[in-house]
């Protein structure tokens, strides 16, 4: 029963090093590292602290006196779980929970432990559990384990019964095979979907963002559909696909993703780059901003450098969607609505009260109209690179072949004809 729940009591912590070169501001980090803990269900998270540290203690990450003082803290509060919102080694970990006498997980085990939580699809379950075990590979325990929290294939956190703590790297290894495979079929299957869709005649346009943006809330908004959309960070982690059809006729698939975060996890890279291959191949992205979030700037720039990584260059089409304007004052909003207006690309929208999306959209039909033409061409026997490169891209429609070569009918965007003219 819902009352026979036991939560696990945890504090945050977020540690302030100064000869450390993140630019994020301690107090909107430890909101969101706070809100990423309220993220999973099981945790009742009683505190936090931004601890200043004037260099990081290779053995423990904090000097012994703040140890003793935050070890008669937590104790006072009966804590059960300590959240430390930045990396932490494995002999730091084994160090200060021998010190506190309570389990510690980091942020990228905190990150893990959200996208195990949240994953539903076959291949989204299968890129968390293989970056669980790339994580849990390298420490010799595991998260917290009283939980005793099922879940099939790897169980990151532990079920009933398990008293193993250190894991056998070779089973690990083993283990990160067999999913590798299981993965690769997975792979082919969306694959031949994707191919599938680039033939039909419907540009693709992606939103992307930092995580809690507002993103399901206005794909919710332009499509009707019932994505999950509340107040938490990773809300949505599976993308979702709908088909719009746009004031002046055009129609569209807008997809929905995951949102960002900053010091994304290395072991999550790979997973980012599966559920956004959608984003890859979009003809139009949209940037969606949380523009009444206090540290909205870097996140921004978190985006944009997550974005990089994965490979989508500059020159994609993109718009900038400067989102929950109705949270800002009367001042703040106005002086964010001019702003947007001197710039064509810079949209300032409220994805609740609908403020903003007429010229939104209308701004989408002219960007996509004509995004995808149809062009016919011949090419010669010896141009096996670039009839090769189109089949890659999934962009033939049909193919013949002539006394002079191939004859093929191609669809695609600007962006993919000037990249094959540079072949």
């Amino acid at each position: 029963m819902e009352h026979d729940r036991v939560l696990t009591r945890a504090w945050v912590l977020h540690p302030e090093i100064k000869s450390d070169q993140d630019r994020r501001d301690p107090k909107p980090a430890l909101q969101e590292a706070v809100a990423l803990a309220a993220a999973l269900p099981d945790l009742d998270v009683v505190g936090s602290d931004i601890v200043r540290l004037p260099k990081a203690h290779a053995g423990h990450l904090f000097g012994s006196g703040k140890i003793q003082e935050l070890h008669d803290t937590l104790h006072a509060a009966e804590i059960d779980l300590v959240l430390i919102d930045g990396p932490v080694t494995p002999v730091q970990q084994r160090n200060l929970e021998k010190a506190w006498g309570v389990k510690i997980l980091d942020r990228t085990g905190l990150i893990l432990e959200i996208f195990s939580d949240r994953a539903r699809t076959r291949e989204g379950v299968l890129q968390v559990e293989m970056a669980a075990l790339s994580y849990q590979r390298t420490r010799l325990v595991r998260a917290w384990t009283h939980l005793e929290r099922q879940r099939g294939g790897l169980g990151f956190v532990g079920g009933p019964g398990e008293t193993q703590i250190e894991a056998d790297r070779r089973a690990i290894d083993d283990q990160l095979v067999r999913l590798r495979r299981q993965l690769d079929k997975v792979v082919k299957t969306r694959t031949l979907h994707r191919a599938a869709r680039a033939k039909v005649p419907y540009p693709i346009v992606a939103l992307v963002g930092y995580t809690n943006a507002g993103k399901s809330t206005l794909f919710n908004r332009l499509t009707g559909a019932d994505v999950m959309a509340k107040d938490m960070l990773f809300a949505t982690l599976d993308p979702t696909m709908r088909r719009v059809v746009l004031p002046d006729g055009p129609e569209v698939i807008l997809s929905d993703t995951v949102g960002f975060i900053s010091s994304l996890p290395t072991e999550l890279v790979a997973s980012f780059r599966a559920t956004l291959e959608e984003v890859l191949g979009a003809d139009l992205i949209i940037h969606v901003r949380d523009i009444s979030h206090a540290d909205t700037e870097t996140q921004a720039t978190d985006v944009e450098t997550i974005l990089s990584t994965l490979g989508i260059d500059t020159e994609r089409p993109r718009l900038e969607v400067w989102n929950k304007i109705d949270l800002l004052d009367a001042e703040e909003g106005d002086a964010i609505r001019a702003r947007a207006e001197r710039d064509p690309a810079v949209f300032g929208i409220s994805a609740v009260t609908g403020e903003g999306l007429d010229t939104l959209l209308e701004t989408i039909a002219e960007q996509i109209q004509g995004a995808r033409h149809v062009t016919e061409m011949v090419l010669g026997f010896s141009e096996g690179k670039k009839r090769a490169w189109l089949f890659q891209q999934d962009l033939v429609i049909s193919e013949t072949q002539s006394e002079d070569g191939f004859v093929l009918t191609v669809q695609w965007t600007a962006v993919q004809q000037a990249q094959f003219d540079s072949l």
